[in-house]
């Protein structure tokens, strides 16, 4: 096993097992309509533990792969790269209470990094298609699509499910890559 698919196993392992105790502790929360930022808001009971023991080691996991691949695959690198800052830039800018489109100075600095993962992901996942097939510019369609979505679905719509189909994508997109290369 190479360590970047290692990396990402322990990224998304992190990820979904935090999603699922935390999510379980927070009043209210639900996967459906929640997203994941939204685990870690300000004033939120977990707000520190999701910023420093989840969103940022998955940033940090993911930046090694993105500097493993930079030379041998970089649309690859880019994705992981794209990925690891959004997550990292979470970390350091908690999304204010429902994670609105607009809001605070740290909220536009949480969606500016949001951005970066979603249309970054996406166009890396494009750039991606040139080589490893078409399917990847479907799933870079598909990121692009939900990017556009989150930008303008209400707090009372499925946010959270959409976010999580679109994780599903950038994460299972590096996985199988890595682990093809």
């Amino acid at each position: 096993m190479n360590i970047a698919f290692f990396l990402s196993i322990v990224a998304i392992t992190l990820l979904i097992t935090s999603l699922i105790v935390l999510g379980n502790r927070k009043t209210g929360y639900s996967h459906y309509f929640h997203t994941i930022s939204e685990l870690g808001e300000v004033g939120a009971p977990h707000q520190y533990r999701v910023a420093w023991f989840v969103f940022m080691p998955v940033g940090l996991l993911l930046l090694p792969v993105a500097y493993l691949y930079q030379e041998s695959f970089p649309a690859l690198a880019s994705l992981a790269a794209c990925v690891a800052v959004g997550y990292m830039v979470a970390a350091l800018f908690p999304c204010d209470p429902g994670s609105p489109t607009s809001g605070s100075l740290r909220q536009s600095i949480h969606n500016l990094g949001g951005a970066v993962e979603y249309i970054g992901g996406g166009i890396s996942l494009m750039w991606i298609a040139e080589s490893a097939g078409i399917g990847f510019k479907v799933l870079g369609s598909i990121t692009l699509g939900i990017a556009f979505a989150l930008t303008f679905m209400s707090s009372k719509s499925a946010r959270g499910l959409v976010q999580r189909i679109g994780e599903a994508v950038l994460f299972g997109s590096i996985t199988f890559l890595v682990w093809l290369h």
